[in-house]
């Protein structure tokens, strides 16, 4: 996975065991692939609008539908304003060749989202850090999560990782940083473990300003 992936799995430290997963956006399936193979307890629903992209599942080894895993094609901004399921996490890394499409950045698209989230359920969005929007998406989401937000930069500076909580969490990242590392399959933990790290030291900050 990329280094901007390893940081939205930080999901984990809040919700170390979502039983619902949302993914808006397939692209490589690196996050879907990484899901389906280490949280084998969760299931997942990827919202993918290209039918080229979905396409080259097979290409790219994405797990085949199942019990707990369906990709569906459809417009995701629709799709978070009509399901009636209720997730414990949406992970929002949907972009075209302009960046964020408008109605993936729209203030309804992340009010859709707070809405479609479980008590204490998590949305993570990847923003391009240097984007023209970047400033007026992260605003949006804010508005939206009533400033429940955590920002994490990857490790280049060129992503930035906003982590929006249904509820501001209570949790020792400490702590759950030990209980990720027994919970997950070694290989999982040594790919994670950095990124997981770095989430720690960003929370540690915001706690002080």
């Amino acid at each position: 996975m990329l280094a901007y992936t390893r940081l939205m799995m930080g999901f984990l430290l809040f919700a170390p065991a979502p039983r619902r997963i949302a993914m808006v956006g397939l692209g490589g399936g690196s996050l879907a692939k990484f899901c389906y193979r280490y949280l084998p307890d969760s299931r997942i629903q990827v919202i993918e609008i290209n039918p080229f992209v979905i396409a080259l599942r097979d290409e790219f080894e994405i797990p085949r539908d199942d019990h707990r895993f369906h990709v569906c094609k459809g417009d995701a901004a629709d799709y978070v304003r009509t399901v009636q399921s209720r997730y414990d996490v949406i992970m929002a890394d949907g972009f075209d060749a302009d960046g964020i499409p408008a109605d993936l950045g729209s203030r309804s698209f992340y009010d859709n989202c707070f809405d479609l989230l479980e008590e204490a359920g998590i949305l993570v969005v990847n923003l391009h850090l240097h984007h023209e929007c970047f400033q007026t998406y992260l605003e949006r989401i804010k508005r939206s999560f009533a400033g429940h937000v955590l920002m994490v930069n990857d490790f280049d500076l060129s992503n930035t990782i906003v982590f929006a909580f249904k509820q501001m969490p209570t949790v020792s990242l400490l702590t759950n940083l030990k209980l990720c590392e027994d919970a997950l399959n070694p290989e999982a933990w040594q790919q994670l473990a950095p990124s997981f790290s770095r989430i720690v030291r960003f929370s540690r900050w915001h706690s002080r300003v």
